[in-house]
This record gives structure tokens, sequence and C-alpha cells, in this order.
């Protein structure tokens, strides 16, 4: 019986787990621009003394996981799940800094959404009783996102217009039921409900405009979520998106102005923030580490301060792969929500 689920998607935990702390680790670039101070790890070469960018990615994956958990007080062995992911094929990051950590890991791909992903999929292994503590973690690295995605780095190529920089940054949310007493860096911050994103696709093939490929998901998902609960966009300090950049995000407004909901004063981005405009990342910063570093270094410790009081964490995705790319297939994007709140 959905006893916990308001509408078609939202659910509402009956005991909210809390946020006890984050990790985050973050490449050179993203150190030099306006967040780079909130971030607890700034490597100064994006190898960071490994012999591949693969081998360096997994590396922060693992450090930003036990970063969090050491801000909140615990070790490793006392973490019951670990919920992660990255862009990689087989999410080798994710897999690999698990195997290192020796935490029982569900492998998680849910592209540039996993961050959101896995905060909402915790948050329902802590309220159904399954576990007291879980870690969710996301990663992504520039040099291995653009070898994988795109165009080899040797190449040189041009930025296009609409195109955004993969963040290199790994992130870390450490989720802790209300029965333990633990105490971390954060204190007041909770994850009260959430949103399953659907897949929705309008036809985007240009693999250098993922804003465009996930601005329809992440309208659709708000959308949704205010239809369940019956609230407004007034009813939250921050409507957060993970990554749609300058284009996504106008789109997203767009979308949503086209559904008669007004978001403009209360939308952030995540990937329209971490980079200056000095920087020339085109449209933003994207990648699974772009919502993962800027939630936990920089939101969620301001929230702990008392700036909000709920915001809706929107993480978004573009599910592409090259080879379907190459046999023509169009771009899918998800954005699934989680509900944050100051308690």
């Amino acid at each position: 019986m959905r006893t916990k689920c308001k509408g078609k998607s939202t659910v509402f935990f009956a005991d909210p787990p809390r946020i006890i702390s984050g990790g985050t680790i973050v490449g050179d670039v993203e150190a030099k621009g306006p967040l780079g101070s909130y971030f607890d790890i700034a490597l100064e070469d994006d190898t960071w003394g490994e012999g591949t960018w693969e081998k360096a990615e997994r590396k922060m994956f693992e450090h930003a996981v036990r970063t969090a958990v050491e801000k909140g007080g615990l070790t490793p062995m006392q973490v019951d799940i670990l919920l992660g992911g990255d862009l990689l094929n087989q999410i080798i990051s994710a897999n690999f800094a698990a195997r290192e950590l020796e935490i029982p890991f569900l492998g998680l791909y849910g592209a540039c959404s996993t961050m959101a992903e896995g905060m909402l999929i915790g948050s329902m292994l802590i309220d159904g009783g399954f576990a007291d503590r879980v870690a969710c973690a996301a990663s992504s690295h520039f040099s291995t996102a653009e070898r994988q995605y795109r165009l080899p780095l040797e190449m040189g190529s041009q930025a296009v217009p609409t195109s955004q920089r993969t963040v290199t940054g790994a992130g870390c949310a450490l989720l802790s039921g209300s029965g333990c007493a633990d105490k971390g860096s954060l204190s007041s911050v909770c994850i009260a409900g959430g949103v399953i994103g659907r897949v929705v696709d309008l036809g985007i093939t240009d693999a250098a405009n993922m804003g465009a490929a996930m601005a329809p998901a992440a309208a659709d998902t708000l959308k949704r979520h205010l239809f369940d609960t019956g609230r407004t966009v007034e009813d939250y300090d921050l409507i957060i998106t993970g990554d749609l950049g300058s284009f996504g995000s106008e789109l997203f407004l767009m979308l949503l102005n086209d559904a008669g909901i007004d978001a403009g004063t209360r939308h952030l981005d995540c990937g329209n923030i971490i980079f200056s405009a000095e920087q020339n990342a085109v449209c933003g910063g994207s990648g699974c580490g772009c919502s993962a570093v800027t939630m936990n270094g920089y939101i969620l410790p301001r929230m702990d301060a008392g700036e909000y009081n709920r915001i809706l964490f929107m993480a978004t995705g573009a599910l592409m792969s090259p080879t379907a790319g190459l046999q023509g297939e169009s771009i899918p994007g998800i954005a699934h929500g989680v509900v944050i709140e100051r308690r």
C-alpha cells in the first residue's frame, strides 16, 4: 500500500532522515571559481598524482565519501549503505571507489541527476527501516567526460555557444536516521520528501546542448510535484536545478511560464554559479559533480546556518550515449527531486 506517497510521484517521509555532513573535492579550475572557498579539498592538478584521469576521478569519489564520513564523526564501517555513481561506462569511478571503502554498495546511474537520485533512495532506505546511515555520492571529471562523450582533448575543439564545462568534482552527503545520535558538521537539515523523475525527450540530438535536453525533464518534475502536493513555488525558498546552465535555465523558466508557473525569482542553477564569467565556461558547469559539490559545499551549510528553510533540489540528467547518438537517437532527460527542510 502506498502509504507514504502524495499523488502520483511525490513521497514524504514519516521520520525524515537528517543530512549530518557533506564532503567535497574539486579540481583547480573549480577552486578558482566563485565558490572555491566552500569546498573541502581543492586539487592542484586534475590527475591528483595518478596515471590517468579516470584513476584520479575514482580517488576523488573515494575521498569525498571519506571526508563526509569523517565530518559526520563516523568511520566507513559505521555506514550501512553507499549509494553513488558517475558518468563513465559501468560507473567505474563509483565501483572502484566502493572496492576501497568496503561499504555495502548500490551503484546508480542517472547521469547528472545521480546526486538527487541517491539522496532520494537513501532517504527511502532509512525511512523504510532498511538502514540507519547512508552515504550518497557522485563524481565527474572534465577530462574523462570529454574523452568518453565528445572528442579527444588533444584535438583542441572549439566550444560552441550552448556548450557547458563538465565539473571536475566529487561530493557526498551523509544521511542519518533520527534514531541515531550522530552529530556531524550539519545539525538542522533533513530530507522531508522527494519526487521521482520521468524520462522526458523532446528530440534534442546535439551533444553540446545538454541544457536543452534536460530542461523539459526539470520542468516536468516541478510541475508534477506542485500538482501532487498542492504547493506553489512560493512555498520554497529556492528551486535548485543541477546543471541546466544559462541556456537550459532560460528554457526551463520558459516551459514553466507556458504552464502558468513563475519560478524566476526563486530558481538557482548550480551550473550557473560554480564558474565565473571570466572562466569562459560558456553556458556554465555540468556533470554529476556540479550539483554534488555545490549542494554539499555551498547550499546545505548556508541552509544549516538559517538562510533557507525549505528548498527543492532537482538534479538534472541527460541520458546520452555515444553509441545511441551514432545510431541517430535523441538525448532523453530526467530530473529527480528532494525536498530539504531546516528543522
